[in-house]
């Protein structure tokens, strides 16, 4: 068994399961089709910490990369990005949670733009 995060794009769900059928495992995807606002909440409440780590800026203001994955976040968010980022909107660096055995301490680096389109801020575990 392999489990997914996906949570709706049925292309790529579709794509993973041809991939394992191929490799004779049975693929999972305990998440698909949730609320992703909902999701999201909930992980922020669960102790889930993240920071947006690469933001598409075709999507996404690119002075979101970097920020904490919080309320206040999601208040921000224009209606047109998902939430968890399902639609490849931002990525996240998740330091913290009830998975972790321990916070991983991060120090934010320097945001740039790279491809003219992604902005990407480096972070580092911090000393």
């Amino acid at each position: 068994n392999i489990t997914f995060g996906d949570l709706f794009l049925a292309d790529v769900r579709a794509w993973r399961e041809a991939l394992c059928a191929r490799l004779g495992w049975t693929p999972r995807f305990p998440l698909f089709g949730r609320d992703t606002t909902e999701l999201a909440r909930e992980m922020i409440e669960g102790g889930l910490r993240a920071n947006l780590c690469c933001v598409d800026t075709q999507q996404l203001d690119a002075a979101f990369s970097g920020r904490a994955f919080d309320d206040a976040l999601l208040a921000e968010l224009p209606s047109s990005c998902d939430p968890c980022g399902e639609r490849g909107e931002f990525h996240t660096l998740v330091h913290d949670g009830p998975m972790f055995r321990a916070p991983i301490a991060i120090e934010r680096g320097e945001s740039v733009l790279r491809d003219n389109r992604f902005a990407y801020t480096d972070f580092s575990a911090a000393a």
